[in-house]
């Protein structure tokens, strides 16, 4: 009979223990502690690299569509925010239309770079396009990863 009473009174105290955490292994608080912390120094960690970030150019030609013959293209480079890039050099090659070689030029103060080319389209093809890409400024925040606006070349007729 004491044994019932004594197991009866056990269950009892069990649930109405507010002391629920004496009861958990020293060992998985630790962990939470410890995995607490270094989750709070990896977001202290990334919060900083925003610093460590780079910025994407990209092209702006002037104007976007021409025909085929020898003429001048303007080019601003520009940030990702809009501003104008200075020291960047812009390389435009031929694409689905043809040029002489590989253009190459410099953007000044105003991010603005002119190149002097000369599209050709093939027999039979009524239009195509001039490639462009940007070097960016040594020693910079920026980058030209993604593709840029290409010029396109229409045929006059």
């Amino acid at each position: 009979m004491l044994d019932r009473f004594t197991r009866l009174h056990r269950s009892q105290g069990f649930h109405t223990d507010e002391r629920a955490i004496e009861g958990l292994p020293i060992r998985l608080v630790i962990a939470l502690v410890v995995g607490v912390a270094s989750l709070s120094v990896m977001m202290n960690m990334l919060g900083g690299l925003q610093g460590l970030s780079v910025t994407e150019l990209d092209a702006r030609p002037s104007p976007e569509v021409v025909t085929p013959g020898d003429q001048t293209i303007d080019l601003t480079v520009v940030g990702s925010d809009g501003d104008p890039v200075s020291d960047a050099t812009v390389v435009v090659t031929g694409g689905t239309a043809d040029i002489d070689g590989v253009k190459t030029a410099t953007t000044g103060r105003d991010g603005t770079a002119s190149v002097r080319v000369d599209p050709s389209l093939r027999p039979n093809q009524e239009d195509g396009t001039l490639v462009v890409d940007i070097k960016p400024p040594v020693g910079s925040e920026f980058a030209d990863e993604r593709g840029n606006t290409e010029i396109l070349v229409v045929s006059e007729s």
